[in-house]
């Protein structure tokens, strides 16, 4: 016989969720699994809405593990991208120091260095599809938040409002709602990623593409980066990762609309680089998009609230160098939802001063982490360093 599990805690209550992405569908996901009043508020248009950035590469003790726990390896394994997470390093010449392309199984779930890649459309289709219908109200950009009784009233840019008896940030780096918890500010890690891609890339980077391979390229030379990789529909996501000051962005007076203008800006930048890697600034859709990285710091601290919480970049970003920004999202979403769910905790506050102190501790250890490898990156022996890294990881 079936008995359904009892959650006292969220017993006849709304629960809000702003922030569509991973690890807010992921929780909305586990928490109706509980059988959770649950509505995710999320600022675009609808479910058809381009998701932007590079595939996320999921990990066996953190992402794969929530979407095991949400039911949804099978739809998981029925989709990720095969052979998108093989790596080749090379210097600024293009000339290759490592790859595993040849070594590499194609399938090893449960291994721990296997990190299989899903295009981040696909993860997110195959979450929405899980929730109950009308789940995600879309459209709905937040603007503030007030406080009503025990709850939140929230309100929209639309004139719109809801009520929730809890709220739960998802809402990214600049969350409208982590300044009602901390007034905490992240701070610059003296990294800036110029992102660009190229669509149709077998034709119009065709030298690229082939070195690709389906994989991903990380090609280091003095103490500048160029990240590459394979995304879904043919397309190849990169990155110009460099050293600069916080206001590059304003100062570089760079039209990012114009392909040429880039391209000289590269090649005057990145003088000691090859012409292989121009292609990829010629035939980059525009706008190319600067992204100054941020870190919130490691010892963050703020005191419980009752019925507000946060996870994922909102609350702990931190720069893309473990590739563990996701994978925390994820695994936050799983040990709030564990924590909310339990009857071992009288009150939201409890349950979330648990959940807290836990994830800033673990997000605490990756952020360093991160910022450890981006230093690693961008330093005078990158190529060297990496190409020992990997070697190790790979025996």
């Amino acid at each position: 016989m079936q008995y359904k599990f009892k959650i006292m805690l969220l017993e006849n209550k709304q629960v809000a969720i702003v922030g569509g992405g991973p690890g807010g569908l992921t929780l909305a996901r586990l928490l109706q699994l509980k059988g959770v009043n649950v509505k995710v508020y999320e600022r675009d248009l609808n479910k058809h809405a381009r998701v932007q950035g590079s595939p996320l590469d999921l990990h066996d003790e953190s992402g794969l593990k929530a979407i095991a726990e949400a039911g949804l390896l099978g739809e998981f394994k029925a989709n990720y991208m095969v052979g998108a997470d093989r790596e080749t390093i090379t210097n600024e010449l293009g000339e290759i120091f490592y790859s595993d392309h040849e070594g590499k199984p194609e399938e090893n779930f449960g291994h721990e260095h296997f990190r299989p890649e899903i295009d981040r459309g696909v993860l997110r289709k195959i979450l929405l599809d899980s929730l109950q219908p009308e789940t995600v109200v879309w459209d709905s950009h937040l603007v503030s938040m007030t406080v009503v009784g025990d709850g939140w009233r929230l309100e929209f840019r639309d004139g719109k409002t809801a009520y929730a008896d809890l709220v739960i940030a998802a809402d990214g780096a600049n969350s409208k709602i982590r300044p009602y918890i901390t007034d905490i500010k992240p701070f610059y890690s003296g990294v800036l990623m110029l992102e660009g891609n190229v669509y149709d890339a077998e034709n119009k980077v065709p030298k690229v593409h082939a070195l690709l391979g389906g994989g991903k390229i990380m090609a280091f030379g003095n103490e500048k980066n160029l990240l590459m990789g394979q995304k879904g529909n043919g397309e190849v996501g990169f990155y110009a990762s460099f050293k600069v000051d916080e206001q590059w962005t304003k100062d570089s007076g760079l039209n990012y609309s114009d392909n040429a203008e880039v391209l000289a800006w590269f090649k005057k930048e990145y003088a000691e680089w090859s012409d292989f890697w121009c292609e990829l600034f010629e035939n980059a859709e525009t706008p190319f998009i600067p992204r100054p990285i941020y870190c919130m710091p490691l010892d963050q601290n703020w005191e419980a609230k009752p019925n507000v919480t946060m996870l994922g970049d909102a609350a702990h970003v931190m720069p893309p160098f473990a590739g563990e920004g996701v994978n925390m999202a994820m695994l936050d979403a799983l040990e709030l939802c564990e924590c909310l769910s339990t009857n071992a905790y009288g009150s939201f506050q409890e349950a979330i001063a648990i959940y807290e102190t836990n994830m800033r501790k673990r997000a605490a250890i990756m952020a360093k982490e991160s910022l450890d490898n981006g230093e690693l990156m961008h330093s005078k022996h990158a190529l060297s360093n990496m190409v020992s890294f990997f070697n190790g990881a790979s025996h």
